[in-house]
């Protein structure tokens, strides 16, 4: 995974350079991304495409061994440096990918030839290679009529210390073998079944030196007109072994374990559509997978779009307009930092294996990577993509508050037989979901909160869409001053926090100002940091980062002109 050193170097390269010469080797792959194809050329011979089959089918056949297997070929291959051997048939990138591709063509071959494997070759100087190919494969969707694609992806390149080394052992196992070996479990598993939307199961290269594979395949679709419904960024998907470092907000103490946690990063606050996403994968979890879970799983929705100082391959989808989020184990084994003395930890060095032979029998008996836990990670990611993938349009809605009533009106582009009405308050996540019967419906809410709401359709399978963008209410009471002023500092979540808060405003009546900040200080009134803000009708966001592993009672104040409005406490844990 980029180091933020990293990123600052590249990122000034990229407005010098950029990729061109984007090609789909596979024009049956392209023409299906593109909705230009007949869905009956794809028809499994037994159709399977109920919900139930699916999740089911998915617990069942997703193999920890599978996954072990591919990761413990892919370290084989010795280096998947972005600029490594591309000709050897057992070294370096080239081997790797064409290794991948030959796997993508067998699972299709046990399934009636559905799955599209493909390069995507772009030309950019990258570690003194100047052409340079992701991999990924296309599963069709059986309905052109919504012809959006759902991508999991992950980055297939490997790295040492020095950022070009092309001669040293990177096997990568965790960064990041583990996210490969899970989109190619997927690949696998899910081209057994029949999806309404295609589904792409993407392996990027150049995500060390710049997030240059994903930047292509985000370009390639924009360019083509490819709708994207959701992308599922997979980057450090199997370790649990906590480092003498890692990424913030992350694990402490050294040696810690964590295999029952998965972190879900995305972009923004109020009215993300990339939160909403983690929203609906952490939902699907828990009412599809949690109750015949034999390891229940925490998902843990993170305020930040990646770690501190840290970047992945869902982050250019983004930039594209393209709704994404990023899955990332709970625990890290360092923090890439590897100028820093005495680093001592794995990641972004050649102790990045898949495990260690600790009695000398020359077999690995001490593993880095566990398995079972990557195995339940990619359970979740594929029964999120599978619900995304068969469930209806996403509708939009308006709502009018009187009192504590709340009344919504959904708007879809047909009548179904129930809708979901997600409500949250103070954390990312709803505080509930609510189900109506009919397109409109009354909710009563305690007063004194501003509420989040989003709405969802949901089918005769009882599978719900994707969740539509978020309104705001504010249910205030009859004394309360920040209504009557107008506008309402806000709680900031997480509170306590270990490092990153998000800060609101909400305005209910029209602001007449020249500036305004959120002004950051300490008990004793010193100023920590000062943030800009914009105060527009409705919410209004910022994003402070204070510091891992900072500890104290600190306040965030509102000021308007030169004026403290109104002033908040928040408290910052050490993680």
């Amino acid at each position: 995974m980029k180091a933020l050193f990293t990123i600052i170097v590249l990122l000034q390269a990229h407005f010098v350079f950029s990729q061109s010469n984007i090609i789909c080797t596979n024009p049956a792959a392209e023409l299906v991304m593109t909705g230009n194809y007949d869905p009956a050329n794809y028809t499994a011979t037994v159709i399977v495409s109920h919900p139930d089959s699916i999740t089911a089918g998915l617990a069942q056949e997703i193999n920890a061994d599978s996954l072990h297997s591919y990761i413990e070929k892919l370290g084989s291959f010795h280096t998947r440096n972005s600029g490594a051997d591309t000709v050897s048939d057992t070294k370096g990138i080239g081997a790797a990918r064409r290794w991948m591709f030959q796997k993508f063509q067998e699972f299709s071959t046990v399934n009636n030839n559905r799955l599209l494997p493909s390069y995507l070759q772009f030309d950019l100087a990258i570690c003194n290679a100047g052409r340079h190919k992701n991999i990924f494969a296309v599963l069709p969707g059986m309905d052109t009529s919504d012809h959006s694609i759902i991508i999991i992806e992950s980055h297939m390149d490997s790295r040492c210390e020095v950022l070009c080394d092309t001669a040293c052992l990177a096997q990568g196992s965790d960064d990041n073998g583990s996210g490969t070996a899970l989109i190619m479990e997927l690949a696998r598993v899910m081209s057994r079944y029949s999806f309404n939307r295609t589904i792409v199961f993407l392996a990027n290269t150049a995500e060390e030196q710049g997030l240059y594979g994903s930047e292509a395949f985000a370009d390639y679709v924009q360019q083509k007109g490819i709708p994207v419904k959701a992308v599922m960024n997979n980057d450090i998907v199997g370790g649990i072994l906590c480092g003498e470092t890692s990424s913030a907000p992350s694990c402490s103490p050294f040696g810690a374990i964590d295999s029952t946690q998965v972190r879900l990063f995305s972009y923004g606050g109020f009215n993300s559509p990339h939160k909403g996403l983690a929203r609906f994968i952490k939902l699907q979890y828990k009412e599809q997978l949690l109750s015949e879970a034999a390891v229940p799983m925490t998902i843990s929705l993170m305020t930040a779009e990646d770690r501190t100082g840290r970047g992945g391959d869902h982050i250019p989808f983004r930039e594209h307009g393209f709704t994404a989020m990023r899955f990332t184990a709970a625990n890290e084994n360092g923090n890439a930092n590897v100028a820093a003395a005495g680093y001592s930890d794995n990641q972004h060095t050649s102790r990045d294996v898949i495990g260690y032979d600790t009695d000398g029998d020359m077999v690995i008996d001490s593993f880095l990577v566990d398995f079972n836990y990557l195995a339940r990670n990619t359970l979740i990611n594929g029964t999120a993509s599978a619900m995304a993938a068969i469930g209806p349009k996403t509708p939009t809605f308006q709502v009018s508050v009187a009192g504590n009533e709340v009344t919504i009106q959904i708007n879809a582009d047909q009548s179904y037989p129930s809708y979901r009405v997600g409500v949250r308050s103070l954390t990312y996540d709803w505080d509930s979901v609510y189900t109506f019967y009919s397109s409109s419906g009354t909710l009563y809410l305690p007063a004194s909160s501003t509420y989040y709401m989003s709405t969802a359709t949901v089918d005769s399978n009882d599978v719900e869409s994707l969740f539509s963008g978020e309104i705001a209410g504010t249910i205030t009471a009859v004394n309360d001053p920040a209504s009557r002023r107008g506008i309402q500092l806000l709680p900031a979540y997480p509170n306590p926090s270990d490092e990153t808060v998000m800060i609101t405003v909400n305005v209910l009546k029209a602001v007449n100002y020249q500036s305004a900040q959120i002004r950051i200080t300490d008990m004793n009134g010193a100023l920590i940091k000062e943030l800009p803000i914009k105060l527009n009708m409705g919410i209004n966001e910022v994003l402070y980062h204070h510091g891992y592993q900072a500890s104290g009672t600190y306040f965030y104040q509102l000021v308007i002109d030169g004026n403290l409005t109104e002033s908040r406490k928040i408290i910052f844990e050490k993680g």
